[in-house]
């Protein structure tokens, strides 16, 4: 089992949550972040003054899934999440030893 999480715009949350499900994903977390990469924010003005704003807004998204689906996954998450400008965001895959599922005790695959 691997762990994708996809840091991307909140704006293409709905259309990514939308492509997962078509592929049978239905469980996932998602979390509002904010954060910066290379760019190191972006400037506004307000009230004729320059400033930057350091950390962007960004939604996490965090789904488990079976080794055998983590590039069906990932090639989705970047379809749905692409803009082509910069701070479309990054996918991170992660192993995941084990999986528990609290109310039923079913663990691994059965428990995703």
């Amino acid at each position: 089992m691997k762990k994708v999480e996809a840091i991307i715009k909140p704006f293409k949350l709905d259309e990514v949550k939308e492509r997962l499900a078509e592929i049978g994903v239905h469980g996932m977390t998602v979390t509002e972040v904010k954060g910066f990469g290379r760019t190191g924010g972006k400037k506004e003005v307000y009230r004729g003054s320059a400033y930057v704003v350091d950390f962007v807004p960004k939604v996490k998204v965090e789904i488990i899934v079976p080794t055998d689906s983590v590039q069906q996954v990932v090639q989705v998450i970047t379809e749905a999440a692409r803009t082509g400008k910069i701070g479309d965001g990054k996918i991170f895959i992660t192993p995941v030893d084990e999986v528990i599922r609290i109310r039923t005790g079913e663990t691994g695959e059965d428990a995703i």
